[in-house]
């Protein structure tokens, strides 16, 4: 049976990389009658928060995923250490010394040399002389992990046939003179023993994925046991790295400021392909998610885009499904006269407050007089929706005003807005005495 991962960090919060990764697992899982495990990697003891645990969970669930396992690692810690022992003994995992300034001086003479700065594997011909006396002198190791002298390959999900060469490469360091394990061996661990069929990830991670499979290998798995699929990284609308703003697009900012989840999985569900963004239910979105339809290119995450599509779902949206988001008091005739001027739902309190609290109407120079011709032929209440009609016909026969002369001195003193709601839903609700108030300049 299908079964795939979302691991984040609980280090920070959730922006849209992430949920476009966590939703992909879940879409591919799903439309395959699989199951979709949360895994938390908190190895980082300084910088992981149960704050951010419960961010995840909580925006993980407004988007509409379920997971039918959560695993921390934390928990796990025994378990690496036994996977490391077991690496040790074949051979695999070796200890090391060098301090950050001596491995940044070897770097820098292998650049010098015009040799790629690999790892030389000095630690590998350490006697076991030398090592006894290292650590009786009170150095702790780490390890590193020795890669194979292969060059490892896989039919990617996402970008078709990816190969990487291991020699190539730096041996990966597993274990921190600390004893913390790092995720190139517990990530590797985990999807072993949790039985995962396939990884899907951001482009990032196609050289680790080489790595992993060695690793894998070694701790007694088949090569071939996991699949992977890669999606390109995002880039913004310009074609511009968007890493640097991801931070900036969190869920938990997108949701307050009133971006609809439906939106955001519309349009993370379809991103990179050609396939148009179209709201739908979480299983039809997944009867129709296919990988092989994602592009090898850059994905480019348009905001104007997400907008648009969050426009279009809050323009739908009955009263019933924003009631306990609406500002207090808010009734579904305001609903109805404003959602079709929303781009985000908190936009909907500014409009809250130019009906049912206090504006600063602007100055609008040369439209004393008919603001107070106006305010003098605003009918008495009870007011129906027919006031507006009213109230304009009389004023366009006194004054001979007609279109934008008309109303537009009107929409200003009124609303303090060029542009907005129609002002024969938004009068009503704004009442007489305040409208009084307003067009008599505040």
């Amino acid at each position: 049976m299908t079964r795939v991962r979302f691991a984040p960090s609980p280090t920070g919060l959730l922006h849209v990389g992430n949920a476009r990764i966590a939703l992909a697992n879940y879409l591919f899982a799903r439309g395959r009658g699989g199951s979709f495990l949360l895994r938390l990697d908190d190895t980082d003891r300084e910088r992981s928060k149960p704050e951010f645990e419960q961010a995840i969970t909580q925006d993980l669930r407004w988007l509409g995923l379920e997971w039918t396992e959560t695993l921390r690692q934390s928990d796990r810690l025994d378990r690496y250490a036994a996977a490391a022992e077991t690496l040790k003994r074949a051979g695999r995992l070796y200890p090391c010394f060098e301090t950050e300034e001596e491995l940044r001086a070897k770097r820098a003479m292998r650049l010098r040399r015009h040799l790629p700065p690999v790892y030389d594997r000095a630690m590998l011909r350490l006697t076991a002389e030398q090592l006894a006396s290292a650590q009786a002198g009170g150095k702790r190791p780490y390890w590193r992990f020795r890669l194979s002298d292969a060059t490892l390959a896989w039919d990617d999900l996402v970008l078709g046939r990816r190969e990487v060469k291991l020699p190539a490469m730096s041996d990966p360091v597993m274990i921190r003179a600390d004893g913390t394990p790092l995720y190139t061996l517990t990530s590797v661990v985990d999807d072993l023993d949790t039985g995962i069929t396939h990884v899907i990830r951001g482009e990032d991670h196609v050289s680790n994925t080489g790595v992993q499979i060695d690793i894998l290998t070694a701790l007694g798995g088949a090569a071939g046991r996991i699949g992977f699929g890669h999606l390109p990284l995002l880039v913004d609308s310009d074609g511009g790295k968007l890493s640097k703003r991801l931070e900036a697009l969190s869920l938990r900012g997108l949701r307050q400021d009133g971006m609809e989840a439906q939106a955001i999985v519309a349009y993370l569900a379809r991103l990179g392909t050609s396939d148009d963004p179209v709201p739908l239910p979480l299983d039809e979105l997944a009867a129709g998610f296919d990988l092989g339809h994602v592009s090898h290119a850059a994905a480019r995450f348009d905001m104007r885009q997400l907008l648009g599509l969050n426009r279009k779902i809050l323009h739908a949206l009955p009263f019933a499904a924003v009631a306990d988001r609406l500002p207090a008091g808010a009734t579904e005739a305001f609903w109805l006269a404003v959602r079709g001027n929303l781009d985000l739902l908190g936009e909907a309190r500014g409009w809250w407050e130019v009906v049912a609290g206090t504006i600063v109407p602007p100055v609008i120079e040369g439209e004393a007089g008919f603001l107070h011709i106006a305010r003098d032929l605003l009918p008495e209440e009870p007011w129906d929706g027919e006031v507006w009609t009213v109230w304009t016909a009389a004023l366009r026969d006194r004054t001979g005003r007609k279109g934008r002369a008309l109303f537009h001195p009107l929409r200003l003193a009124l609303t303090g807005e060029e542009t907005g709601p129609e002002l024969r839903t938004l009068l009503p609700l704004m009442g007489r005495a305040r409208a009084v108030q307003r067009l008599a300049g505040g």
